[in-house]
């Protein structure tokens, strides 16, 4: 794990307590693209997936905000682009 995956899993851990969290750095897949990271390291690109009761009854739109309150020191240090899928339990 890297340093920014680390603490998005921590924040997500205790804002959401989700019962199922994966956090992937799709970075390499990103290389050339806006908000890639020149010295190599990775660490701009994640898809998030969150399976978390805090999302009950909550948008598509009102989850996304959740997320990226609760990540926001990271989005505006070095993380450039978040794929979210985000679902309360029982959801497909």
């Amino acid at each position: 794990m890297g340093q920014y995956r680390d603490r998005m899993t921590a924040k997500l851990n205790a804002g959401l307590a989700p019962s199922s969290l994966e956090i992937h750095d799709d970075s390499m897949r990103h290389i050339g693209h806006t908000g890639d990271n020149p010295d190599g390291h990775g660490e701009t690109h994640f898809k998030v997936t969150a399976v978390s009761a805090a999302f009950a009854g909550k948008s598509r739109v009102e989850r996304q905000r959740l997320v990226y309150g609760l990540l926001a020191d990271e989005l505006k240090e070095r993380v450039h682009a978040l794929e979210l899928v985000l679902r309360a339990p029982g959801e497909g």
